[in-house]
């Protein structure tokens, strides 16, 4: 029986005026299983045909384990960032994958990833901790229609669902934003570091409409923002 939790973070906002910012929040994953997830509810009013998605995660794992997955009817790996291992990262976008290696990337401590993607160019960077890859081709031409189901987590094997306690995300994730464009490497770093960005327009954390299942908890958010300087 799936336990729902309906967490609507815009009106907790609005009842903690001039106390900490909502971006704050955290979610923590502590178990492996295959039934523990928080699914982002996002509407796309026309076919996505660029995006960026940003996010933090802190987490203990060597293992394989899903990052961000947003599958459509059409295929369930719409638009995956999936980490087989420490310092490799798997990028899909509609089944078509290819991995990115030697960004650094921590155990035991706090990793900010970035990802852009351009389908009329099939271009693609992925950044993690400020440091980018090669721009690489994946997507050219690809769109994706209709409702996106979005799940951290888990890696969603048909629309969904379909999750595998191997696949199963351990750890803290905060900060996660969706954008319909590849935004700037400006954007990017001051996302980086914690300054003010323009939030996500698909998907802003500050106010995501949400729920968990399975033993996933809101705790506060212990990331430290880098100095910012204009």
């Amino acid at each position: 029986m799936m336990k729902l939790l309906l967490i609507f973070l815009a009106s907790l906002c609005a009842g903690h005026a001039g106390k900490k910012e909502c971006s704050e929040k955290l979610f923590v994953f502590p178990v492996s299983s295959n039934d523990s997830f928080a699914k982002i509810i996002v509407t796309l009013e026309k076919p996505l045909t660029a995006a960026t998605m940003c996010m933090r995660y802190f987490s203990s794992l060597t293992r394989a384990q899903s990052l961000f997955s947003l599958a459509s009817l059409d295929h369930p790996n719409a638009f995956l960032l999936f980490k087989p291992s420490v310092g490799v990262y798997q990028l899909q976008i509609n089944g078509e994958s290819l991995e990115v290696s030697g960004l650094h990337d921590e155990t035991d401590d706090w990793n900010s990833v970035c990802w852009t993607w351009d389908s009329k160019k099939g271009l693609n960077t992925l950044w993690v901790n400020r440091k980018r890859s090669g721009r690489i081709i994946l997507g050219a031409n690809a769109s994706i229609t209709g409702r996106p189901s979005i799940i951290l987590g888990q890696d969603q094997d048909n629309y969904g669902g379909g999750f595998d306690k191997a696949e199963s995300f351990v750890g803290d994730i905060t900060d996660v934003h969706l954008w319909s464009s590849a935004i700037s490497p400006c954007e990017i770093s001051l996302y980086m570091k914690g300054c003010d960005f323009t939030p996500g327009n698909l998907l802003n954390w500050r106010y995501p409409f949400l729920f968990t299942a399975g033993s996933v908890y809101e705790e506060q958010s212990d990331f430290v923002k880098l100095t910012c300087f204009f």
